[in-house]
């Protein structure tokens, strides 16, 4: 026998009491009472047994026989619904057990027709039944997601925040207090020379004494020639030896101290670049912090009958909630966690769960990309979202520079739960397995970052410090990505040393050019995005600079911009090859370095 808690017994109990209650020598109530407390998986057998004992204290004789066999009938009428549907909505419950009541009173000749129990009555009775037992039963019990015993989290780390933060500004005021110390560097080193070669001199009294001292001007002008990298002319030479006897030692001991002075110079720039590193991975620790900082709001509390009237629908479609949670994301949108099974062991599928949870909700929902189709008898976690506005359709046309055998150029669509889509382009330096690998590695390291769910600055950043710690033989990356949000068709661009973009609507083409550094080829990264509200049916065109470039005219962006306008078509990968086509027309059919052309193009949903 299933077990029982103390709740589900009483209520068992509480049927037997009903039994006593009659409307003009009828019992409505015991037939809408047993299906509305059936139908909340209770024992049959227990629920059963309760019935019959207070029909036969409470009723007559052949009136307690006629119910105890509608009982029976309509208990196995609900199962069999069970089984054909997976599950038993109310509304037919109650008309199964006033019919079956109603067939069997007639059948049997107890009441005559003017005393039948209304088919209406019953039927209302079972679905308002079933609503009260359903609240009974899962009265206080907790859905959400347990409370957090650590209140002060969010508070805690907002103060490392900061405190990264602040060692990031000590690095970044240590490398500053270097950047404009040329002059004083400078007449350093002059003091230097000085004391070598005029302390042992007999003269130094006249050469420096005088003032103004014209050994002063000679001696900078050999300086500024040499810190500059060149090599100090004749007549520097001889206006030196005017004034000094010394001339051709003080030339020599130069050239000895700034050979020393420039390997001490590379090896400090080198302690200064690492200084900005670890300042930028400060700041990029900062960021993760303020991102994990911006908990989600847990609703179970303030929306607990929304939940129940979820359960409550899940419970007539035949799905058992486990778990279920209603939780806020920090851009106000409405997300559901939930664990579900089946009630029977079938299969139900989910988009009966989303479009019952979507009318309680009055939004449509979705599912995760990889989440099942069905819902079985294992308990399985679903994630749920609001669903996009819109839907996005991309395309790719792709060209290999001339006798290569790889292209350097990679590419990436990547659709975020939180119902994002990246657009992404990164194109290596050179051609070939070496530029692959960079470019691969760099648009692998910001997808990584933007499914553990961080902000696209955040990612970026992180990411270029990692390209900077890595950097080998100056190889450097481009990086175009474009983040749709397919809410609001808000698009925001960011180009770290990447080729213009196009962004195509019904009769114009609006170009976005941006001028930066190749990844990795600084520590600070300053990565601005461009933010575009894009509408049904616009387009986006992202191209390496190999397809500009080979172009062969004084103003490939505006030669591009016509090219893209006068392109009709509606399908993006129509769109990308149609582009390298007419790309190939001006270079003449030959690829004088690797090129792709990504287009991608957003629609209302229905």
């Amino acid at each position: 026998m299933k077990k029982m808690n103390a709740r589900q017994m009483m209520l068992c109990m509480a049927g037997s009491v009903m039994c006593s209650v009659g409307v003009m020598g009828c019992y409505p109530l015991v037939p809408a009472y047993f299906a509305a407390l059936y139908l909340e998986r209770v024992s049959g057998p227990v629920l059963l047994g309760m019935m019959y004992i207070g029909m036969f204290v409470f009723m007559p004789t052949a009136a307690a026989v006629k119910y105890a066999v509608a009982l029976v009938v309509v208990m196995g009428a609900i199962r069999l619904v069970e089984w054909a549907n997976e599950g038993c909505p109310s509304y037919m419950a109650g008309s199964m057990a006033a019919i079956i009541t109603m067939i069997l009173s007639v059948a049997g000749g107890l009441l005559e027709w003017k005393d039948q129990p209304g088919i209406l009555f019953i039927l209302g009775a079972v679905i308002l039944f079933n609503r009260a037992l359903h609240m009974i039963l899962h009265w206080g019990r907790k859905a959400g997601v347990p409370e957090r015993p650590d209140g002060g989290r969010e508070e805690r780390l907002m103060g490392y925040a900061e405190s990264f933060q602040g060692l990031s500004q000590v690095f970044h005021s240590m490398s500053a207090a270097h950047q404009n110390g040329d002059a004083e560097e400078l007449g350093q080193i002059q003091n230097e020379l000085t004391g070598k070669i005029c302390a042992s001199c007999d003269a130094c009294a006249v050469c420096w004494e005088r003032d103004p001292a014209p050994l002063y001007g000679a001696l900078s002008g050999i300086l500024s020639a040499i810190w500059n990298g060149e090599t100090p002319g004749e007549e520097k030479k001889q206006e030196l030896a005017q004034y000094c006897r010394h001339s051709s030692d003080m030339v020599e001991e130069a050239v000895r101290v700034f050979e020393r002075v420039s390997l001490n110079r590379a090896w400090y720039q080198r302690l200064v670049e690492n200084r900005e590193v670890i300042a930028e991975q400060l700041d990029a620790m900062a960021y993760i912090m303020q991102d994990c900082a911006r908990e989600e709001k847990i609703l179970d509390v303030g929306e607990r009958h929304v939940l129940s009237e979820i359960q409550y629908r899940a419970k007539e479609q035949g799905i058992v909630v486990e778990e279920l949670h209603l939780i806020e994301a920090v851009d106000g949108r409405i997300r559901i966690d939930a664990v579900l099974k089946s009630r029977l062991g079938g299969c139900v599928a989910v988009k009966t769960f989303l479009a019952l949870s979507g009318a309680v909700l009055g939004k449509k929902l979705r599912t995760t990309a990889d989440a099942r189709t069905f819902i079985a008898k294992e308990p399985f976690r679903f994630l749920i979202y609001e669903d996009t506005a819109y839907r996005s359709v991309q395309g790719i046309a792709r060209v290999k520079k001339d006798e290569a055998k790889i292209s350097g150029d990679n590419f990436s669509f990547l659709e975020l739960e939180r119902g994002e889509m990246l657009l992404g382009l990164s194109d290596g330096m050179g051609s070939g397995s070496s530029a692959c690998k960079e470019s691969e590695m760099v648009l692998d390291l910001v997808e990584r970052f933007l499914e553990a769910g961080f902000s696209m600055e955040t990612a970026i950043r992180m990411m270029n410090s990692a390209m900077v710690m890595k950097g080998e033989n100056d190889i450097y990356s481009t990086l175009d990505l474009c983040m749709v949000n397919l809410y609001s068709g808000m698009a925001r661009l960011y180009k770290v040393g990447a080729a213009a973009a196009f962004i195509r609507r019904e009769d114009e083409v609006e170009c976005i050019a941006s001028e930066n550094l190749p990844v990795g080829a600084r520590a600070h990264l300053d990565a601005k995005p461009r933010e575009i509200q894009l509408n049904d049916g616009d387009f986006i065109v992202m191209v390496t600079d190999g397809v500009l470039e080979y172009l062969h005219v004084p103003k490939p962006e505006e030669t591009m911009r016509e090219m893209i306008l006068s392109i009709k078509t509606n399908n993006p990968g129509i769109l990308a090859k149609k582009i390298m086509d007419r790309v190939m027309l001006f270079t003449g059919g030959r690829a004088q370095d690797d090129m792709t052309v990504l287009a991608a193009c957003i629609w209302k949903k229905a």
